[in-house]
């Protein structure tokens, strides 16, 4: 059969607060009419990809979703979310011939290297070698942890295998007295303290609450946005206190994936909070916490790191996903 029978391709990038839709018409066709929908205002992904397809008069065959949460079987149900479906039901309510669904950083690392220079923002480090193996992590909504291991020699063509895991949601590792400290008032409340308690979007809201208690400072109440736009702009003490500690925080959950993986190839930060804080965050605690690693410091020094600033890269990775499965069924 044809790869053009797998045409139009339904692509999607669904978090914790938006999901993101594409469409592929045709083969050699570029990804096109990206559109964004916040999911709470819809019941489902069902609705939501109803009321998108209808608004641009296509029926898809194929379908690809990246989406915030482990995929083990038919039912998915999201960590940050009330959303759940069939993957079963959902390809039958679609129509369609083929459904795939992966776990959304995987999606994004299956990205990385489509990304172009300009995509780039570099934080430190050497340079990337192209055979080894790539790390990826990203604060949000949640705390996603993916990567690429390489399944090529040197010299050959590449190819890479990504990783489906949910590494945000290891035991948070505290690096010094204060995380202690923070740590110590979450266990209470919480129990276990997985690191995305602390580096996401909640977890900028845990940072303040906690700090707030150790400094004995009021806790105005603002959102994770508030607190980081204060942060950066330096018209709050303990809002900057914040910000520092979320970027050394993430400092050190990079290191210890970097080093898991052996990512000589790179480390790379996406999601939805990074690149919010511009420039700021060259200079913030990130870069010297992920180098700080006791006898794997010079090892860590040596490893580049890189903000992910595309547009909706994890819909790349989606339809790299659908292209992969095409080659299988040998089309």
């Amino acid at each position: 059969m044809s790869a053009s029978a797998s045409y139009p391709r339904l692509l999607a990038d669904v978090g914790g607060t938006n999901v993101r839709f594409a469409v592929i018409r045709a083969a050699g066709a570029a990804l096109g009419e990206e559109k964004q929908y916040i999911c709470a205002d819809y019941p489902g992904l069902y609705e939501t990809a109803r009321d998108y397809l209808g608004g641009i008069a296509c029926t898809p065959r194929w379908a690809a979703i990246g989406i915030a949460t482990a995929v083990a079987g038919d039912q998915v149900k999201l960590t940050n979310s009330g959303w759940q479906f069939s993957q079963a039901e959902l390809k039958r309510q679609l129509q369609l011939d083929e459904l795939l669904v992966i776990n959304d950083f995987t999606a994004l690392a299956l990205s990385l290297t489509t990304l172009g220079d300009d995509e780039l923002e570099k934080i430190g480090g050497g340079e990337r070698n192209a055979d080894l193996p790539i790390a990826l992590l990203g604060a949000g909504t949640g705390l996603g942890v993916s990567g690429l291991i390489p399944a090529h020699r040197p010299g050959e063509t590449p190819r890479w295998i990504p990783l489906q895991g949910e590494g945000g949601h290891v035991s948070f590792s505290p690096f010094n007295h204060k995380e202690d400290e923070i740590l110590r008032i979450l266990r209470a409340e919480l129990g276990h303290v997985s690191a995305e308690r602390l580096i996401s979007g909640m977890g900028v809201l845990n940072i303040y609450k906690s700090l707030a208690i150790l400094n004995t400072q009021p806790n105005e109440g603002l959102s994770a946005a508030e607190i980081t736009t204060r942060g950066v702009a330096g018209s709050c003490l303990l809002c900057r206190e914040v910000v520092d500690t979320f970027c050394g925080m993430l400092g050190t959950a990079a290191a210890n994936l970097a080093i898991t993986l052996g990512a000589r190839g790179g480390l790379y930060i996406g999601g939805g909070i990074v690149p919010k804080l511009g420039a700021y965050f060259a200079q913030s605690p990130f870069r010297n916490r992920f180098e700080q690693k006791g006898r794997f410091s010079n090892y860590l020094a040596a490893v580049p790191s890189y903000v992910i600033i595309a547009q909706n890269p994890a819909l790349r990775g989606t339809a790299a996903a659908l292209d992969a499965l095409a080659v299988e069924k040998g089309w």
